[in-house]
């Protein structure tokens, strides 16, 4: 398929730049294979049944992007923008440098008194780099001298605040290691969880811990020739164990979010079966994806000619989600990761 064809006319006043609160209050656009409803996600219990399995992701978000200053012996220091992407095996980052043609390997980028980096490499404006601590004190470093790492299409519209160190954190995130939210869950407080769970909804937690890839454009014009980023996650037994007695019983796993989605696609070992997994996956869902546990999906209103266009394109059939999303247009529904959400329900197989 071509990338044109994930292409869609998107207002620019309908990029949220600030969430609603509280937090259930945004919109919730609720789709089948042959309906529309226009709904809130405070009433999402409603179009879920008792024993139904929403999928959380609890990965937390970072701060992970960085101002600092190239040194270099005998030369002048030159800015430089950094945001984190992912760990490496060896205890070093990959990253976006802004401007990347200002590194070269062997630079070292002084964030403050309390942390630097060395550059190990570069291509492009990613490079690879090693900071000064690590553990705790590396974490602790971070939340004194970083910025949420806010998607380019609100950092490029107004400042970054405290006010996004709230907002951009889910309520059950737990495990650090995300450079980009998990957005869709970012609808829900604790009342709102509880209020499900005396519904009879259940829920499981996985991680996938986000990274600033899912923010890179496609490039290609054949999409069967992008590639995708790693990114690592993880579903322990308790999960898949949840996720087998919902199928089991008849009723729905839904994934909150295409980042927890993609966990259990990964860990998917055949339809309707699933097992214990981490590791790196960049499994890259596209139209002809056979889904093999995920019965439905949560998830906010994605970027035109994006990987997460293409994986609920795959979710839904291109043509429905152009109908849905040419809905959601024209009821004026906030779009990205401030904005409004979607409850998708395939047909079932």
């Amino acid at each position: 398929m071509q990338l044109d064809d994930f292409d869609f006319s998107l207002p620019e006043d309908l990029i949220a730049l600030r969430p609603l609160r509280p937090r259930p209050a945004s919109r919730l656009l609720v789709a089948d294979d042959s309906s529309i409803t226009d709904s809130r996600v405070s009433q999402i219990g409603d179009h879920l049944v008792e024993g139904d399995l929403l999928v959380l992701n609890d990965t937390r978000v970072i701060p992970g992007r960085l101002h600092g200053v190239r040194e270099r012996p005998g030369g002048t220091g030159a800015r430089v923008e950094v945001t984190l992407i992912s760990a490496r095996p060896d205890g070093g980052w990959h990253a976006l440098a802004k401007p990347g043609k200002r590194l070269a390997p062997g630079d070292t980028i002084r964030f403050g008194d309390r942390l630097s980096a060395t550059v190990q490499d570069r291509e492009g404006a990613e490079v690879s780099l090693f900071f000064s601590s690590a553990g705790a004190e590396f974490e602790a470093a971070l939340e004194a001298l970083g910025e949420m790492p806010l998607p380019p299409y609100i950092a490029g519209r107004r400042a970054v605040d405290a006010q996004d160190r709230t907002d951009y954190q889910t309520v059950f995130a737990r495990n650090p290691g995300a450079v980009a939210a998990p957005t869709a869950s970012l609808h829900f407080d604790e009342a709102l969880l509880s209020e499900l769970a005396g519904k009879g909804i259940r829920f499981a937690h996985v991680t996938l811990h986000v990274g600033a890839g899912t923010f890179l454009p496609v490039k290609t014009d054949r999409i069967e020739d992008h590639k995708m980023h790693k990114e690592w996650g993880e579903i322990g037994p308790d999960a898949c164990e949840a996720i087998h007695a919902t199928l089991a019983s008849g009723r729905r796993v839904i994934p909150v979010g295409t980042t927890a989605l993609r966990v259990l696609e990964t860990a998917a070992t055949g339809p309707s079966e699933i097992r214990p997994w981490h590791g790196e996956t960049d499994i890259f869902i596209r139209p002809g994806h056979e889904f093999r546990v995920t019965r439905g999906l949560m998830t906010n209103f994605h970027l035109p000619k994006s990987t997460l266009m293409m994986l609920v394109s795959a979710l839904m059939g291109t043509e429905r989600i152009r109908d849905i999303y040419a809905h959601a247009i024209e009821q004026r529904y906030r779009f990205f990761s401030y904005g409004d959400s979607s409850l998708l329900l395939p047909k079932a197989a």
